[in-house]
């Protein structure tokens, strides 16, 4: 039984209680380590340490931030195959996935915001009176960070890079429930050197710790990344203290497709953007919403591509489809799927827990799902499930996909198939989303701003948004003339 530690002023501490959380492998259901379930005085320590921690780091050249950051990320790379396993191991997805996905995109955040540190700037305004104006960004102190467990490292990273690049010292809250591989960060910090307070890492309960980060009155922004209901409590607590608040929260995300997309391409993305990670992703596409004179045609065959894909041992090489994270949630997306037949759906494939044999019969396993048959306003097509289950809608007319894909309170993705160039364009303009792929789907570039509308969150990460975020700016106006 490992127990997890505490990185605080750089140094590795268990929880000053002494009390710990229960940490289960999901493939198995098993209790497989030890989780600290930190308090106010940890939390007290990690915000000492981090500000003394500033105070040197802010006022480290953006160059040397940059060679330290890309040291953390050697870091990652050459322990990627152990940080691979862990997050399997942690999270439940499959090892493939976190070795092609998590793990590489955690070194790239580094090295992405690394080089950014070094190329940030700022504006300067010309007066015809005489006189110039400039803006200084100076890193706004002790930031708190709050990452998931969908993808738990490379979600981590995706926050703390712009931080650090900024020049704040961080505290990072990761979940309770996938805490591995932050603390395997833990030891690679440590080893790189990172200068001690710059980044402290407190494990344990969200509504504990978290909550505690979030109202403490030395930290002064709060990038949180989860769900739309403790985004809410997050809000609450922060706006009151005036603190900087980014806020990346649900989906419930539309796939559009047209009859003149390319039909393979079209199947192939959109059971992709529906199946990946177990549908835990906060972007996937849970809405499929076909034009009716393909209708039949595609979701046939678009059934017939899900009934293949190998539920299983996240450790086999030909498992496409892993654990969901807890119990708990297993019980949730099953209990949705219940919600849909009660509410007129047919089930046409998946529909209950799977119990892989071997050493993951009790492991929590929900088959690939797929519904028809429910209209745009029930719950099914409106509440998020976060996990593999999606529905399938025919439309009509450009009008009524438009309509059906803006009719939830989330705005956070969306994905358009359509060799149209025109109706993708009206439609991206159309779309309550704040992030459209056409033909495609998560195919990111760090430099584009990340986030979403109506309850999807508030503000936007990636690229110099975050750097932007990270820092507090300050205008200069000087007068010569």
């Amino acid at each position: 039984m490992m127990d997890i530690q505490n990185y605080i002023g750089g140094e590795l501490r268990p929880p000053a209680s002494g009390r710990y959380l229960d940490n289960f492998e999901p493939a198995t259901g098993e209790l497989y380590s030890r989780v600290p379930s930190s308090d106010a005085s940890d939390l007290e320590a990690a915000v000492d340490a981090a500000q003394s921690g500033f105070l040197a780091w802010s006022q480290t050249p953006a160059e040397e931030r940059s060679r330290v950051m890309l040291s953390l990320a050697e870091g990652i790379e050459a322990r990627a195959e152990e940080l691979a396993l862990a997050e399997s191991k942690d999270n439940g997805k499959p090892v493939s996935l976190a070795r092609t996905l998590d793990i590489p995109r955690a070194s790239a955040n580094l090295r992405f915001f690394a080089a950014a540190a070094t190329q940030f700037f700022s504006e300067s305004h010309q007066m015809e009176m005489g006189a110039i104006n400039y803006t200084l960004r100076q890193p706004t102190g002790i930031v708190g960070t709050i990452s998931p467990w969908n993808l738990p490292l490379y979600l981590f990273t995706w926050k703390i890079a712009p931080a650090l690049a900024a020049g704040n010292a961080v505290i990072a809250k990761p979940s309770e429930l996938t805490p591995m591989t932050a603390y395997l960060f833990s030891t690679i910090c440590r080893d790189v050197g990172l200068p001690a307070g710059v980044l402290n890492v407190v494990h344990g309960e969200g509504a504990v710790i978290g909550q505690r980060l979030v109202e403490h009155e030395r930290v002064s922004s709060i990038s949180f990344t989860g769900g739309t209901v403790t985004g809410r409590a997050v809000a609450r607590t922060a706006a009151p203290m005036f603190k900087k608040l980014s806020l990346e929260l649900g989906g419930k995300n539309p796939t559009l497709v047209f009859a003149d997309a390319v039909f393979e391409d079209a199947v192939e993305g959109a059971v992709r953007a529906a199946f990946s990670n177990q549908g835990e992703i906060c972007l996937c596409g849970s809405r499929i919403l076909v034009e009716s004179s393909i209708y039949e045609r595609f979701r046939d065959a678009f059934v017939e591509r899900v009934s293949t894909l190998l539920v299983g041992d996240p450790n086999a090489s030909s498992t496409q489809q892993g654990a969901v994270v807890s119990e708990a949630h297993m019980n949730k997306i099953l209990g949705c799927i219940e919600l849909a037949r009660e509410e007129g759906g047919t089930v046409l494939v998946g529909g209950e827990r799977v119990r892989p044999p071997g050493r993951c019969e009790n492991g929590w396993f929900v088959a690939p799902t797929v519904v028809e048959g429910l209209g745009p306003s029930c719950r099914t097509n409106r509440e998020e499930i976060f996990g593999p289950v999606v529905t399938l809608m025919p439309f009509d007319t450009e009008a009524q996909a438009l309509d059906a894909a803006n009719a939830t309170d989330y705005g956070l993705a969306c994905s358009i198939w359509s060799q149209d160039i025109s109706r993708c364009h009206r439609l991206a303009a159309g779309i309550h989303s704040g992030l459209v792929w056409i033909n495609t789907w998560m195919l990111r570039d760090l430099r584009t701003p990340m986030g979403g509308m109506k309850q999807s969150g508030v503000g936007r990460e990636g690229g110099f948004e975050a750097l932007r975020f990270f820092t507090e700016p300050k205008n200069v106006c000087i007068k010569y003339g």
